[in-house]
């Protein structure tokens, strides 16, 4: 055994991961499971039943009417079938014609009317029948989908008894009877879902899937930013702040890849001091981090970065998540043609220097600018967060960087490194065994890490770098 200060003790030779193909920009073909769409006047329980049905407090709930604005979607299951749940914005008919945020609500709720295969039309037991129902089966009926009435609310004897005959007449059968709040009914409303969806079909089969967040502050342009890769109007977009409320999740097809889009509202810093929705619409784009491969972070290239920014981007790399820095409004950055990308990118790094390996991409998503650019990114990252390092290759640039660069000594002992191995990936976690793992600092770990990151692509990627003891005696048996 060599007595140097890096013993490389190969475990064998694996087969390193191939990059990502070559992606060229284009169209996205969309594709989704059989789909079931929530819709109802405001304030019926929409969200409620949501939530309800797919098992999770995904969508916010608040007895406040236009909570809920864009669409937001979620899978569910039921009877050995998979389909997605769609919850809607309450249809106002009465709404203030420029009132934009209400049209592009209630024109939200139409259009994913439009394209479910069954809808799920939810009224108020407790209130009744009203006007604004009739509207809204007016509009369902001009659909020509299947259409299911639920009655929500139903909690008692009572009410019950008189949804039947006061729900005839809007011509869509039989209501069911449920309640959101206590689960009453609705697995009665999940066997009548089942039998209205259509036949399966392979576009449902699984397929491993790529989630993307968009993440950033109020108004920064996460929303048109969905809407031009989506090429739809997908997410209401408004320049009042705070429009998008809820995660909403995507799903679209990027050559071979399933992709999963979660536009998140936008994270302030004291969302609390903004109301409870403020405060839980927060809560949720933290949820959608955690929950994502890739971090999109959304910033205006007017100002760059600030201190909410670099919160955000913070918390991303603590969840051990991809994370690209996209500069959004580009083309207002160009018509003044005071920076180069080149400096921009420099600045944007030098603010957050602990996310210097985040590529940095300029696009606008209002003309859609250099937004062709951005989904071959996003695979490059993806492809190095699954990268593997064979083992004797990885020894063996640790231990020409360790034998030029030797740790410092630790406790009068020198600091010894024995081998290193890749043991996982999806984020790439390193181990390296060694004579003493509290002696190595943070700086010679860096030093480490920037090593592992000059030599092999890693680019948007954190890296976790692990030290353990390993004792000669053991190395020896």
């Amino acid at each position: 055994m060599s007595d140097s200060t890096y013993d490389d003790i190969a475990l064998g030779d694996e087969t390193e991961l191939a990059r990502s193909d070559d992606f060229e920009g284009g169209a996205s073909l969309r594709i989704r499971p059989a789909t079931v769409a929530i819709v109802g006047r405001p304030n019926v329980g929409k969200s409620a039943l949501f939530n309800r049905l797919i098992g999770q407090r995904l969508a916010i709930v608040e007895d406040t009417p236009g909570v809920t604005r864009d669409r937001l979607y979620a899978l569910g299951d039921w009877r050995g079938r998979t389909f997605t749940f769609v919850d809607t914005g309450g249809i106002d008919t009465d709404s203030d014609p420029e009132d934009t945020i209400a049209a592009g609500t209630r024109a939200q709720a139409e259009i994913a009317a439009r394209d479910a295969d069954v809808i799920a039309f939810v009224v108020d037991s407790l209130a009744g029948l009203t006007p604004l129902d009739t509207e809204v089966a007016g509009i369902l009926r001009r659909t020509k989908r299947p259409v299911i009435l639920v009655a929500n609310k139903a909690e008692s004897p009572t009410a019950q008894m008189s949804i039947y005959g006061e729900f005839s007449a809007l011509g869509f059968g039989e209501p069911i009877a449920v309640s959101a709040i206590h689960g009453e009914g609705t697995g009665d409303l999940l066997d009548e879902i089942v039998d209205r969806l259509p036949a399966e079909s392979d576009a449902e089969s699984a397929a491993i899937e790529l989630s993307i967040a968009l993440i950033g502050q109020p108004n920064v342009g996460k929303s048109s930013l969905l809407n031009a890769l989506l090429n739809e109007e997908r997410a209401i977009v408004s320049d009042v702040p705070g429009t998008t409320r809820d995660a909403i999740d995507t799903l679209f097809q990027f050559h071979d890849h399933r992709i999963r889009l979660i536009d998140t509202a936008g994270v302030r810093r004291k969302a609390g001091k903004h109301g409870p929705i403020e405060y839980y619409s927060s809560l949720r784009s933290l949820k959608a981090i955690a929950r994502c491969d890739i971090a999109l972070l959304l910033i205006d290239s007017m100002q760059g970065p600030l201190n909410a920014d670099r919160r955000l981007a913070g918390i991303a790399l603590e969840e051990r998540k991809g994370l690209i820095i996209v500069g959004n409004k580009w083309d207002l950055v160009r018509e003044q043609g005071e920076y180069s990308q080149g400096e921009l990118i420099k600045e944007i790094h030098a603010l957050v220097p602990f996310a210097s390996f985040a590529p940095v991409t300029f696009l606008s998503a209002l003309t859609k600018r250099k937004l062709g650019g951005l989904m071959p990114l996003i695979m490059k990252v993806a492809a190095n967060l699954d990268r593997r390092i064979p083992t004797a290759k990885l020894n063996a640039i640790v231990r020409d960087a360790v034998l030029a660069h030797p740790p410092p000594m630790a406790a009068g002992r020198p600091l010894k490194i024995f081998y290193c191995a890749q043991v996982a990936a999806h984020p790439p976690l390193f181990v390296f065994h060694c004579n003493e793992p509290d002696g190595f600092g943070s700086s010679y770990k860096r030093f480490l890490e920037n090593t592992l990151r000059s030599n092999f692509d890693f680019e948007g990627v954190p890296l976790t770098l692990e030290f353990r003891e390993r004792s000669r005696v053991e190395l020896a048996t």
